[in-house]
């Protein structure tokens, strides 16, 4: 098989793991902090994404959020959150996905996001462009804050890094901008920048399974990715900063940590 076609199966498997959890609930549980929530429904759902990759591809490796904790530096990497909008999903939204990128080398070459519960999936590959379901997608043409709608997430942090975004949003208001967005679902949030709905996304905590497979979405949508200080983005925890491209410089100027 090849890894377009491993990843959709992957994620689709997941995707009806979730809906039934969804559907007929589950216990939640908190990791390291009280509003970190993990269920059996993420972890069966890496599970079960981790046994089709190795099927596939056994000498590969995994990293993702629950479980599977191969290096960065492996060759053959599937970077995967099996359950991106935990939050949402405890509480009954049904705005969450399934996150898959590929990566060689340490290079974004496939990524995947589904939404079990809309049947939408956003898919990219390195020098192929990016999709919608059977649609190419491309960033929005915003020229200006003026003209844009902006989306942001917040993370766990409930101190410092929770003033920081508040205070960068307070700075884009006075830019005139249309509005913020939260959705709670950062691989989405990369998607609605990637087919042009925001016209920027930026987040002061992410990790590589919050955006491995958003990244190339947006780049193959004309988009552009970095730092919350202007820098290419680690496949580690890091600021993230995702535009059209036309707003970048422009968004960075108030999202840069102070």
């Amino acid at each position: 098989m090849k890894p377009i076609d491993v990843a959709r199966t992957a994620a689709r498997t997941a995707g009806d793991i979730l809906q039934d959890y969804f559907q007929s609930g589950v216990q939640m549980r908190t990791k390291s902090a009280s509003v970190d929530l993990v269920s059996d429904a993420d972890v069966n759902a890496e599970r079960a994404i981790a046994s089709v990759i190795q099927a596939a591809f056994p000498d590969h490796s995994i990293l993702g959020e629950e479980e599977n904790s191969d290096s960065v530096e492996a060759t053959d990497l599937w970077i995967v959150d099996p359950l991106d909008g935990t939050t949402n999903f405890a509480h009954g939204v049904p705005h969450f996905a399934v996150s898959i990128g590929y990566y060689v080398n340490g290079k974004a070459e496939l990524g995947v996001v589904y939404n079990p519960m809309t049947a939408d999936w956003y898919v990219a590959q390195a020098g192929q462009g990016a999709w919608h379901n059977e649609r190419a997608i491309h960033v929005s043409d915003d020229r200006d804050l003026s003209t844009s709608l902006l989306g942001t997430g917040f993370f766990y942090d409930r101190g410092d890094m929770m003033r920081a975004t508040l205070a960068a949003i307070d700075r884009l208001f006075q830019q005139q901008i249309h509005g913020i967005r939260r959705f709670g679902t950062a691989s989405l949030d990369l998607a609605m920048v990637a087919s042009g709905q925001l016209a920027g996304f930026f987040e002061y905590q992410l990790c590589p399974w919050d955006f491995a497979a958003g990244r190339l979405l947006i780049e193959e949508a004309g988009g552009r990715v970095s730092t919350c200080d202007g820098r290419i983005p680690p496949l580690d925890k890091t600021s993230f900063c995702a535009t059209n491209g036309h707003i970048h410089e422009q968004v960075l100027q108030h999202v840069r940590l102070r």
